[in-house]
């Protein structure tokens, strides 16, 4: 009775064991997708659970089909094996191909592998165990375990290295979830982005502008915001936002927008609504709304004066500040159907003039710094 106890209390410590490093590897799984970081969690709880000599997992490669050695513990030197595989070559591709575990109690015994077999001779395994990692279905590698001396595991022991297998298999089939929306998204975000330049060159053309004017102003205003410390991660929204400054235009008639002579004060009134029109417009997109402040404020003026809403100083969002002096800028420099473009002196000496009035004092010495 007294060894029966014993056994049984070493069994269920086994048992414990065993439930820990399931857990500790659903951890490291739910805490990173760097699967680098997940397989040395992995390989370590294989080895030091099942009491193995070596431990290596093999990734199964999806455009090539090539089954490659991704990780390792165990092996002479710690050094990773070179050889591919492909699908039924060696025994690790014959796990894949068959979707079903090859154990060897004993490698000496067993036909020798003209591709695997080196490798294992040359590290003197004599036990070799190998469980095809499936997950929904697909097979996305091979866990492999080996012994150094002649191994005969009991059915526990076979059943714990296949669920291993299983979560080795999750790991993987998560991180590459992962990789997949991330790629998704990045394509998505490179269509908006094209996208909005496309609506900037429309709108270039429909306003009579000089040909990549958008273009100009919107990496000149990058560059100045850079020099004022703005925030990286609010850059892109700047650019989405000096790239669609004029998007209200759209909703301005043609006769207005293209009068070639001087607007009547009711034509003024209706231009000066596009910085609202822009507001209405992007704030239905939830992408643009942090884009929002160039198109809606860049007509606003330090001393107040500006429009639509009078904001006056820090009151106006920096980045409309800093666009506004590039704009001007970049306007004043450019032909336009009626009138040549001023000389870049000139118009450098009309905006220190207006600085405090119309520009942001700060905004303006960053930019001479910049441009002169």
């Amino acid at each position: 009775n007294a060894l029966r106890r014993q056994s049984l209390f070493e069994s269920a410590q086994n048992r414990l064991k065993q439930l820990q490093g399931l857990r500790i590897i659903d951890t490291a799984i739910a805490g990173s997708l760097d699967l680098n970081l997940t397989f040395n969690v992995i390989l370590n709880e294989v080895t030091g659970l099942l009491d193995l000599d070596a431990t290596a997992i093999l990734r199964l490669e999806k455009n090539t089909a090539v089954l490659r050695y991704e990780a390792a513990r165990g092996f002479y030197g710690e050094k990773l094996p070179t050889l591919t595989l492909q699908p039924g070559e060696g025994y690790a591709g014959k796990a894949i191909k068959d979707r079903k575990p090859i154990y060897i109690n004993d490698l000496s015994k067993a036909d020798r592998d003209p591709l695997q077999g080196p490798i294992l001779k040359n590290e003197n395994f004599a036990s070799y165990y190998a469980v095809p990692l499936i997950a929904k279905g697909r097979v996305q590698g091979v866990l492999e375990a080996y012994h150094r001396t002649i191994h005969e595991p009991d059915e526990e022991w076979l059943e714990y290295l296949q669920a291993l297998a299983g979560q080795t298999a999750i790991a993987i089939d998560n991180a590459e979830l992962f990789q997949s929306m991330e790629s998704a998204n990045l394509d998505l975000l490179q269509a908006y982005d094209a996208t909005i330049e496309g609506w900037a060159y429309a709108l270039d053309l429909k306003d009579e502008e000089t040909e990549d004017h958008s273009q100009r102003v919107t990496k000149l205003t990058i560059r100045i915001a850079r020099k004022m410390n703005i925030k990286k991660e609010e850059l892109p929204h700047i650019k989405r936002g000096a790239l669609l400054h004029d998007i209200g235009k759209m909703g301005i008639p043609d006769s207005i927008l293209l009068k070639p002579g001087p607007l009547t004060d009711e034509e003024w009134e209706l231009m000066r609504k596009h910085p609202v029109y822009s507001y209405e417009m992007l704030t239905r997109i939830e992408y643009l709304r942090p884009a929002i402040d160039i198109p809606y404020c860049h007509h606003e003026k330090w001393d107040g004066s500006g429009y639509p809403r009078g904001l006056k100083g820090e009151q106006i969002p920096l980045p409309a500040r800093i666009f506004a002096v590039v704009d001007f800028y970049d306007a004043l420099t450019s032909d336009r159907p009626y009138r040549k473009a001023w000389s870049k002196e000139k118009t450098l000496e009309l905006i220190k003039e207006d600085s405090g009035k119309h520009f942001d004092p700060e905004v303006v010495k960053v930019f001479f710094q910049e441009l002169v």
